[in-house]
C-alpha cells in the first residue's frame, strides 16, 4: 500500500494516533461487558494540517458470563439485549477496527497506533481486556501509552470535562447524543485535531517572529 502524501510517522515518533471510545456496562474491564466500541483515524491532509479520515463504529454483544452493572446501563442508556442493537461478537468488532487501524499505520510508515482518549486509561484497559479474551495475537495499539484529551483541554482550555472543553474550544455539543461511542470518539478526535493545529500555528507564528 502506497503512503499517503504526508505522512505521519515524524509528527507523533512513529505513532499513529487513533481516537477510541468505549462504552460498557460497568468499570470493572475483566468483568463488566464492552457494548459500543468506535475508532476514529486521523491524518495530515494537503496543508498538513490534522483531519478526520475514517470512523469506525459498532454494537458489541456481551461476552460470555459478562456482568452487567444496572447504574452504568442507566447511565450510558444501553439495552444490551435490545433486538436491533444488531450487536456482534467481541472478536468481530476488534477486527471490523484493528484491520482498517492496520492499513492507515502502514500507509503513514508509522509503527503502531497509539490510543487518544478521554480520560483513556478506562478505554486502554477495556480494549487490552477483550484483545486477552479474543487471543488476538497483534494488536495495532502500544499496549500502555495514550494521548488524553482531559489533560491537553486542560492545557489548551483550562477545563478537563468533554463537553465543557468542546465548548470552550467553539465546537458543537449535543447532551443528546452523548454517551454513544461514535459520538463521543467524533468529538474527542475534533477537539484533538483542533489543539494539534494550533499549536502548529503557533510554532509558525514563533518562527516567523524569529526570524
Amino acid at each position: 500500500m502506497t503512503s499517503t502524501p504526508i505522512p505521519l510517522d515524524k509528527r507523533f515518533r512513529g505513532y499513529l494516533p487513533v481516537v477510541v471510545d468505549i462504552e460498557t456496562a460497568g468499570f470493572n474491564a475483566k468483568k463488566h461487558a464492552i457494548l459500543e466500541i468506535a475508532a476514529i483515524i486521523v491524518e495530515f491532509d494537503d496543508n498538513k494540517d490534522l483531519v478526520i479520515t475514517e470512523r469506525y463504529s459498532t454494537h458489541v454483544a456481551p461476552f460470555k458470563n459478562a456482568e452487567l452493572d444496572e447504574a452504568a446501563l442507566k447511565f450510558n442508556g444501553i439495552d444490551p439485549h435490545h433486538p436491533f442493537r444488531m450487536a456482534i461478537e467481541e472478536l468481530e468488532a476488534l477486527n471490523l477496527l484493528f484491520n482498517p487501524i492496520s492499513k492507515a499505520i502502514k500507509r503513514n510508515n508509522c509503527k503502531r497506533a497509539i490510543l487518544v482518549g478521554h480520560n483513556p486509561a478506562f478505554d486502554v484497559a477495556f480494549l487490552n481486556a477483550a484483545i486477552h479474551r479474543t487471543k488476538i495475537k497483534r494488536s495495532p495499539f502500544h499496549p500502555f501509552s495514550s494521548f488524553d484529551t482531559a489533560t491537553l483541554g486542560g492545557l489548551a482550555f483550562q477545563q478537563t470535562v468533554l463537553s465543557k472543553i468542546i465548548q470552550s474550544a467553539g465546537l458543537d455539543w449535543d447532551d443528546n447524543k452523548a454517551h454513544s461511542a461514535l459520538y463521543d470518539a467524533e468529538k474527542t478526535a475534533e477537539l484533538f485535531c483542533l489543539i494539534i493545529n494550533r499549536w502548529k500555528q503557533l510554532e509558525l507564528l514563533s518562527n516567523a517572529q524569529t526570524q
